[in-house]
């Protein structure tokens, strides 16, 4: 079997820096240019709220993190296959096809859209606490009960189609700080609620991703301070003219929040 492209990607860079430090250097060196790199998931993975798209109904990004992972590595091959609205279901029905032997590395976000994300806050936009805390409820014995197996499903299949590859998982960010300067809207209460269910939401998919030997990118610790109600949120409120957008990365977010993880767990 080859060894990982990825791996050697790896080494070089370590190498690379190691000259740099002793004055010597490599001239035209472009490692990652080995790399085939595919793109999986969600709206989180597609880019939506950040804007530029493709003109699918997927709403890839060129702001998106794989999009500006590529085109700062230049890889030998970039296959952006994520998409709006996605489910576990989704990936294996119609994005696994992207994947083959020769693949080095995926990204994916996914887990959200099953445990009901958008109806989530749309309850919690539209109706009382109450029920919107019984409806956090039900997404986070969702993610208890039924999600693990989902994963389990989706990173099994990619594992088969990609098995020298490595797989980053993306989790997602806490939606609001707590003690911000919202002067309308949700509850505190609510708010709390919301956060809650996310880390509950990353904890479940972090085990299941070490479970399977995949790297969890842990997005939470870069959008602190950036959540919605700071200063400078990096998340999409309530966009009432443009409501797919709503509490979705911007291009800040995207760049500052998700890249950065991404390039990390290489």
């Amino acid at each position: 079997m080859k060894m990982s492209r990825l791996v050697a990607f790896s080494s070089s860079l370590l190498l690379g820096a190691a000259l740099a430090l002793t004055g010597a250097g490599v001239a035209n060196a472009d490692s990652s240019a080995a790399v085939d790199y595919v793109a999986l998931g969600d709206s989180y993975s597609s880019g939506v709220g950040a804007g530029s798209y493709d003109g699918s109904s997927c709403k890839r990004s060129s702001r998106a993190y794989p999009a500006l992972w590529a085109a700062a590595n230049s890889p030998s091959s970039f296959d952006f296959a994520a998409c709006s609205g996605a489910r576990t279901n989704d990936v294996t029905g119609s994005q696994l096809g992207r994947l083959n032997a020769s693949t080095d590395l995926v990204s994916i976000s996914i887990g959200g859209n099953d445990a009901g994300f958008a109806d989530v806050m749309t309850t919690c936009v539209l109706q009382s606490e109450a029920t919107c805390l019984n409806r956090i409820a039900t997404a986070r014995a969702y993610v208890d009960s039924t999600l693990p197996g989902r994963l389990d499903s989706v990173y099994s299949a990619i594992r088969s189609k990609a098995p020298s590859a490595q797989v980053v998982v993306l989790g997602y960010p806490r939606f609001y700080q707590l003690g911000g300067n919202c002067i309308a809207g949700l509850s505190e209460k609510e708010r709390s609620a919301i956060n809650g269910a996310s880390d509950h939401l990353n904890t479940a998919t972090a085990k299941r991703a070490a479970d399977h030997g995949f790297t969890f990118g842990d997005v939470r610790t870069t959008f602190t301070g950036h959540e919605i109600c700071s200063s400078n949120s990096w998340l999409h409120s309530v966009n009432w003219l443009n409501i797919g957008e709503s509490y979705h990365p911007t291009a800040a977010g995207q760049s500052g929040g998700y890249l950065p993880v991404f390039k990390s767990a290489l």
